[in-house]
């Protein structure tokens, strides 16, 4: 009798009937794992990167076949169910199986299977994958969801992009696994208690990889290892960038700018916002409101500023690149109805990320109209995309359905520039992107939250999305200090919330202050960069003498810590680590470490803990057993394994450096 296991090099497969299951080495203690009732499986490796070799050892008996790869071992039975396992024997993750012909464990007349391939008439198949549930563990990252959990256990997410949600399909497991949903299709999981279940709407093969570590950090490189990590971030990244929606007009920023400089605050970025060019999809400067770009850009860069400005991937039906692109098949079709997938300010179609030439045609266009003009980081807007309608089924693109393949857009999207600025010479790219899929990290993007709500709630939110971005492989993250939505400079609450935040943004990965403040201005004209209106001001000296104060504080702490910063970007570089993560990460035997969501670690020497609720002036502070702890604002040093109550005025955010080292602020 012919077995259901067969070896290719050092690959274990799995067949019966239709369906086909591979089993393979993928890096240092990990498996890459697909599955499919079609022909053949699909080449392309999504998120992942190739593999270095491995040496892997693959046994097969009469009832089933195993295969060790380093610390993780997978064992399949003969009826294709699968186990992991890790070097102690621990299981780590097994396929919820509940059927007749799973004897030995559960005979079961559920006839629920592991794997499920329910076809869709006359199309592919919609796939659901099923573990068994630990209900004590704990999952962090996938990404950006705007909900008050870090802890993702007993959640269900959407496997999709919106405006302010990124989904980067990557948990990091507290029993000691990473695992990595590798389809950028539409769909959803749910960390249940009693089962975890992966689905994709609209797919050919289950696809995903596993690797298991005895910490979070070993990991977590294993996980950047497999997908990519982040460039070195060039030091004018690491400084503050100040932004507000919008500078309408050259001579605007450039006051801005001066005024930086007169008062001698450090700033190292300024960013032009959107609109600011004649018609969306020409990218280029509207010269009514911007005469000057060149001066402007020489100007700044002898101010030792770095000019940003936005990009959106919307194309007007009246740009003069519109009729090119769709003659080239460069713009996002819809199968159903009219060819619109956003309708701000105009008829618009996103330009297709995922087709290498519409890439090409675009880098092209903001080469010639920027980046030849000195401007060396953009801000990738709307990168989602953000469609005015999320029917999700109803877009296609040049890869295949966005139901099937759509989550990688924003990777592309960033690839689009990552690409044109590495073979342009530039080294060290950033750009702010303002969506991820897994791998966009490879791409130079630094994500940013959102457009969220100006409240202390959205703040909340925020602190909880920027680590478990950190876990999803992204570590440079950022967030719109103060909020996007709302937010005025006069309201005595609002200056309150932005001063708290603020103090949180000087110890994120990037220190950028943003936002659509109220009231606003009225629009300059009737078209092009004079179409849109702007929002209240939002420098750091228009919240009162009080927060300037605080504001300049913060900003100087910043600066003091740019050593200290740099080692950080050099670690995130060379292993994925993130600058901002959980306390568990750099303390894993400390059981509490992990309960405490209102906390982290900026680096390994320095904790922090944001101030969350309006009108608090103090809160408990747990410091972890491991090292003692010195708190800054007093200088008092504490023993790890302790609770304390840090009193936390206005202008001060609790913060606690590891006794004995030195950082200077």
């Amino acid at each position: 009798m012919d077995s259901v296991f067969h070896v290719e090099e050092n690959r274990l497969c799995w067949q019966y009937d239709m369906e086909q299951l591979w089993v393979e080495p993928w890096g240092l203690n990990s498996f890459r794992i697909r599955a499919t009732q079609m022909a053949s499986m699909l080449k392309e490796d999504w998120a992942l990167l190739s593999p270095a070799a491995c040496e892997v050892k693959i046994s097969i008996d009469e009832q089933m076949a195993t295969i060790v790869n380093g610390k993780i071992r997978a064992e399949i039975s003969t009826s294709g169910k699968i186990v992991f396992y890790n070097q102690k024997g621990d299981i780590l993750l097994q396929e919820y199986v509940r059927n007749r012909n799973n004897v030995k464990e559960f005979c079961s007349a559920l006839m629920i299977d592991g794997r499920e391939f329910k076809p869709i008439l006359g199309g592919d198949y919609q796939l659901t994958l099923r573990f068994e549930s630990d209900p004590n563990e704990k999952i962090f990252g996938m990404g950006q969801y705007q909900h008050p959990y870090l802890d993702m256990k007993n959640c269900t997410l959407e496997l999709a992009h919106r405006n302010s949600q990124a989904s980067v399909p990557f948990a990091l497991s507290s029993i000691g696994y990473g695992f990595l949903w590798n389809n950028p299709g539409i769909g959803q999981v749910t960390f249940g208690k009693n089962v975890t279940e992966w689905v994709a709407r609209s797919s050919k093969q289950i696809d995903f990889w596993i690797t298991a570590g005895d910490t979070p950090a070993e990991i977590e490189e294993a996980y950047a290892g497999a997908t990519g990590t982040v460039p070195m971030m060039p030091d004018y990244g690491m400084g503050f960038w100040q932004c507000k929606l919008r500078y309408q007009t050259q001579d605007e920023l450039l006051h801005v700018a001066r005024e930086y400089k007169r008062r001698g605050l450090p700033i190292s970025v300024i960013v032009i916002d959107f609109f600011h060019w004649p018609m969306q999809g020409d990218w280029e400067f509207d010269p009514d409101y911007w005469p000057d770009p060149d001066a402007m850009v020489r100007e700044l860069k002898e101010m030792g500023i770095e000019l940003m400005v936005s990009i959106w991937p919307t194309v007007d039906k009246q740009s003069e690149n519109y009729k090119e692109m769709l003659r080239k098949g460069y713009l996002v079709r819809t199968d159903l109805g009219i060819r619109t997938t956003m309708d701000f300010l105009n008829d618009t179609v996103f330009y297709d990320a995922t087709n290498p030439a519409a890439r090409d045609f675009v880098w092209q266009t903001v080469k010639k109209n920027y980046y030849d003009k000195g401007i060396k980081v953009f801000w990738l807007d709307e990168a989602e995309p953000e469609y005015s309608v999320y029917d999700f089924d109803i877009y296609r693109y040049h890869l295949g359905p966005n139901v099937q393949i759509g989550n990688i857009y924003p990777a592309m999207y960033a690839k689009t520039f990552y690409d044109g600025m590495t073979e342009a010479g530039q080294e060290n790219v950033i750009n702010l992107v303002r969506c991820a899929w897994a791998g966009s990290q490879r791409y130079g993007a630094l994500v940013w939250s959102g457009d969220i709500d100006s409240s202390f709630a959205s703040l909340r939110n925020q602190f909880k999305a920027g680590l478990n971005m950190g876990l999803s492989g992204i570590p440079w993250w950022t967030t719109d200090i103060g909020g996007f939505h709302g937010g005025n400079p006069d309201d005595p609450s609002f200056r309150e919330c932005i001063i708290r935040w603020f103090q949180y943004g000087a110890f994120c990965p990037v220190f950028r202050l943003h936002g659509d403040r109220e009231p606003h201005s009225e629009p300059l004209g009737s078209s092009g960069g004079g179409l849109c209106n702007s929002g209240a001001d939002n420098e750091v000296w228009s919240y009162g003498e009080e927060a300037f104060e605080i504001f300049k504080k913060y900003m100087l702490i910043r600066e003091k810590l740019r050593a200290y910063i740099t080692n950080l970007m050099e670690a995130a570089h060379l292993k994925g680590t993130p600058p901002m993560r959980p306390l568990f990460y750099d303390f894993p035997q400390d059981s509490v470490a992990w309960n405490i969501e209102d906390q982290y670690m900026f680096g390994p020497d320095l904790l922090v803990a944001p101030i969350f609720y309006e009108g608090s002036r103090g809160r408990k502070v747990y410091l972890p057993v491991g090292s003692s702890w010195r708190e800054t604002s007093t200088g008092h040093i504490y023993e790890g394994g302790t609770w304390i109550d840090s009193v936390a005025p206005i202008d001060e955010i609790p913060l606690f450096i590891r006794d004995g080292v030195e950082l200077l602020f």
